[in-house]
């Protein structure tokens, strides 16, 4: 229990000081830390991620950084495609997913260690088409690997629809939301079918430890190098991504 607690801060924190890409450390922190099955793990993250983007959205709001606009254009087919994700999940076996898994945080983690996307210019208007691919393609991958996915949302944000990195932000953590509710919600109808018991304890204190880190990392965050961390963050999703593919076919 004390394991779990600890993970869920460590997830919080690097949530609140980066804006993304900690909710990826949620699979390896149930699975090796928590002791849980790996196909309930990648289920069981998507709805704790789910309720940590959403107490970490309120701030956004208040703030007015969000864009309803891309958050319905990127949310709906993003919704769509963890769904499917989520199905497809259900089909294969648990090693490919955390393969995929694998492979994806080694992608953050080059994500995180370049400097922050940047807005092109001049934007006139958003490219319907490209963001809602965009949304889908994301979807279909976080559902299949129970990630939240704010590391690719952020980006495709700033670059496609030409968002503020803070208003890009504020509207991943909305999108993530939705999406991850939605990817859960199949993986649990599946689940459920074939008797297999989710731990509801420990979902609800990983939220709610997510929560407590996501809140103390945003304030500490304001007087520490970010970039800095940020690189060193980076360098650990390959070691933790390497590990587990070295735990996965082992």
């Amino acid at each position: 229990m004390l394991l779990a607690i600890l993970g869920a801060v460590v997830i919080g924190l690097s949530l609140g000081l980066f804006g993304s890409g900690g909710s990826i450390l949620t699979v390896p922190v149930l699975m090796y830390l928590v002791d849980m099955p790996a196909g309930e793990s990648i289920a069981s993250s998507l709805l704790i991620v789910a309720g940590i983007s959403l107490f970490g959205s309120i701030s956004y709001i208040r703030r007015k950084n969000v864009s309803w606009r891309h958050f319905w254009v990127f949310g709906i087919p993003g919704m769509v495609g963890t769904y499917g994700g989520a199905w497809l999940g259900t089909l294969v076996d648990s090693r490919w997913q955390l393969l995929t898994f694998s492979l994806l945080m080694i992608v953050a983690a080059g994500l995180m260690w370049r400097s922050k996307p940047k807005p092109p210019a001049h934007v006139y208007s958003m490219n319907y088409a490209k963001v809602t691919l965009e949304g889908f393609v994301v979807g279909i991958i976080t559902g299949f690997v129970g990630v939240g996915g704010g590391f690719l949302i952020v980006p495709a944000l700033v670059l496609l629809a030409g968002l503020s990195m803070p208003v890009a932000i504020g509207t991943s953590l909305l999108i993530i939301v939705i999406k991850s509710v939605a990817g859960f919600f199949k993986y649990y109808a599946v689940m459920s079918s074939n008797d297999v018991q989710f731990d509801w304890v420990i979902i609800g204190i990983m939220i709610l430890g997510g929560v407590f880190g996501s809140a103390f990392g945003s304030k500490i965050g304001r007087s520490l190098p970010k970039e800095k961390l940020q690189r060193g963050f980076a360098v650990f999703l390959v070691l933790m991504g390497i590990f587990v593919i070295v735990k996965s076919v082992a």
